[in-house]
């Protein structure tokens, strides 16, 4: 009897540590995702909410059957080449590059992994991919259009002060995305007769330095760029935007939810949802260059109007007919 229950707790050991070994190497084939972003983790978490609704779209559920690994820029662009360098070193399964910056070092780092961007600016310009409809590489994702969105922007501001005669536009000068966003405003404020001053700020002193220039001269309508850093730091412009009292049009939603007077562009949690979506169907077996970039057929004009009541601003019917949300 006691030989038996020996020989039956021997097989049961060696049973288990059999199944270590297995269990180990399915941990170990669980594909990981490197999100790369070059905003902080607190700006993050927001977003990654509609990323994991994406990927849970194709069937994957972070700490089940796919893994995510996380690296924040917190707004210090150069920090991103070496957490690429990371992922590749890793190597990561996938690297999710959300915006210019982050999307343009993973694609320095390898030409191998799968990248998934969300990118306003032109992804053929950048070199991201070939073209929108066959990417040719190992990158596809998301476009925002937030560079040919800023002639709509001016075009908003021309309703809100159509005699208006200057525009001030407030870029980050290290950012991709500003020299094509100053390209279409610009052309858009030449074609109509505006004057236009280009502000740059790439921190949070030269912002509050950037307003106060912008005080002393002070400008008839304001633009913000769609830069990620502006986007992190966008309660702080917000405030020092309505402390200005000019109006003033963002990029995103989120800048009026947070005291801005209007914006106008596509939401960034669809944008992100359909990452999760390309990213599920990537690790699902589909390859990158042949999945189209998806470019956004729906946008948003955002107008607070408990912002323009406290800068004494009259919003025009017609804008406030064609907003797609009313903040009171």
């Amino acid at each position: 009897m006691l030989d038996l229950r020996r020989r039956q707790f021997i097989t049961l050991l060696g049973g288990s540590a059999a199944a270590w070994p297995l269990a180990a190497r399915a941990q170990k084939s669980m594909p990981v995702i490197g999100f790369l972003t070059a905003l902080s983790e607190a700006e993050t978490s927001y977003q990654i909410i509609p990323f994991r609704r994406g990927l849970s779209e194709g069937g994957l559920v972070e700490g089940q059957n796919v893994a995510i690994e996380y690296r924040y820029a917190d707004g210090q662009y150069e920090r991103l080449t070496a957490l690429a360098a990371e992922f590749v070193r890793r190597p990561v399964s996938l690297i999710v590059g959300a915006a210019p910056p982050a999307a343009l070092a993973a694609k320095v780092a390898t030409t191998t992994i799968p990248i998934v961007f969300i990118v306003g600016l032109d992804p053929v310009a950048a070199g991201l991919v070939a073209s929108f409809n066959r990417p040719g590489g190992n990158a596809t994702g998301i476009s925002l259009m937030a560079g040919p969105l800023g002639q709509k922007r001016v075009e908003f501001l021309q309703e809100f002060m159509p005699k208006a005669s200057a525009i001030a536009m407030l870029v980050n000068p290290v950012s991709p995305d500003a020299v094509p966003e100053i390209r279409d405003v610009q052309a858009v404020a030449h074609a109509n007769n505006l004057a236009i001053r280009i502000i740059n700020a790439s921190t949070s002193a030269e912002i509050e330095s950037a307003f106060v220039g912008l005080a002393n001269s002070k400008p008839e309508r304001l633009l913000v760029g769609s830069d990620p850093f502006f986007v992190l730091s966008r309660a702080q412009i917000a405030g020092l935007a309505a402390k200005l009292g000019v109006p003033t049009i963002f990029p995103f939603r989120e800048f009026a939810a947070s005291g801005g007077l209007m914006s106008y562009g596509t939401s960034l949690a669809g944008a992100y949802r359909e990452a999760g979506v390309y990213v599920s169907r990537i690790l699902n077996g589909a390859n990158p260059s042949d999945l189209p970039v998806v470019q956004p057929t729906r946008f948003e004009l955002v107008i607070n109007l408990k912002t323009a009541k406290a800068l004494g601003l009259d919003i025009p019917p017609t804008l406030l007919a064609r907003a797609d949300e009313v903040i009171e």
